[in-house]
């Protein structure tokens, strides 16, 4: 059945990827429409998620957010099928990174390098920064359980030089790499939130408790692998600027979760100047209610 839904559909996602921008997002408006007014695809998690971090904000806004959250969504989601067809010039032009020399400054470093990033604006699209770089990256991601889509979210991301591990392999993986003084860029999606264990790292993120993913800054100060934040702006349709802020450049020095924290004010910051582009669907505060009287900061 996989392969069967695979055949199917695998057409269609490359006869999009050849539609050219103006057509692609018509295209992304007809099922904005479908998504948000007609099916209702997680509108009740969207919401909630907005007004427990927007406790100020009005159901006007709150629905105005909404409205214009769900068109980014269908942008973002076409832009990655698009991918698969889209030239390394078209790119370059429509994901600018501001400030090459940090990336540069990162790549001749001692050893691999961390880029911490979250699911704002066009994360998909920071395969682009392998363009400024001659060592590959490595990105972790969750498996995806069609093994034949799966391939192909494989193929998309691993362009330009870029190697794809299990987020379930990726420790023992990075250990391989260093033992090996071989050098990555190991990007981090580091705003999702990770299974509730006794053990849970629980810090702010929008003014609520959570468990926080601190995987990034755990690799960092182990090997002490300089980390940066991957700051990417969406400048307007299609468009999108970034620029690496520094965290830390000897994590070994810095105390516990305080990469981490750095980490989420500078995300909050960008949710707050414009909540549109964060992705709203994720259940990011869901184990809120079960959050200790302080966190590990304290």
């Amino acid at each position: 059945m996989q392969l069967i839904a695979y055949i199917c559909i695998y057409p269609i996602l490359w006869l999009i990827s050849l539609f050219p921008f103006k057509l692609l997002y018509a295209l992304s408006d007809i099922i904005c429409f479908i998504v948000y007014r007609i099916i209702g695809y997680r509108t009740s998690t969207v919401k909630s998620n907005l007004r427990l971090v927007f406790p100020d904000k009005s159901e006007k806004e709150i629905s105005s957010i909404t409205k214009k959250f769900y068109s980014h969504l269908c942008d973002l989601f076409l832009e990655m099928i698009k991918t698969l067809n889209i030239s390394r010039s078209q790119l370059n032009a429509r994901f600018i990174l501001k400030n090459p020399e940090k990336i540069k400054a990162l790549q001749h470093s001692e050893h691999s390098s961390i880029l911490m990033f979250g699911h704002y604006a066009s994360y998909e699209w920071s395969i682009m920064l392998q363009s400024h770089i001659d060592i590959p990256g490595l990105v972790l991601y969750k498996k995806i359980a069609n093994s034949h889509f799966d391939h192909l979210v494989r193929r998309i991301r691993s362009k330009y030089n870029t190697e794809l591990v299990d987020s379930k392999k990726a420790i023992g993986r990075i250990k391989e790499l260093h033992k090996a003084n071989d050098k990555r860029m190991i990007a981090f999606l580091s705003d999702q939130s990770p299974k509730l264990r006794a053990n849970s790292v629980w810090l702010d993120f929008m003014g609520i408790t959570v468990p926080s993913f601190v995987g990034a800054e755990a690799v960092a100060k182990k090997y002490n692998y300089p980390i940066g934040f991957l700051k990417i702006d969406k400048v307007k349709r299609g468009h999108y600027e970034a620029e690496i802020v520094s965290l830390s450049e000897n994590p070994k020095e810095e105390p516990d979760f305080k990469i981490t924290e750095k980490f989420n004010r500078l995300l909050e910051a960008q949710i707050k100047a414009k909540p549109e582009f964060y992705l709203w669907t994720h259940k990011r505060w869901k184990h809120k209610d079960k959050a200790p009287k302080t966190t590990n900061l304290n």
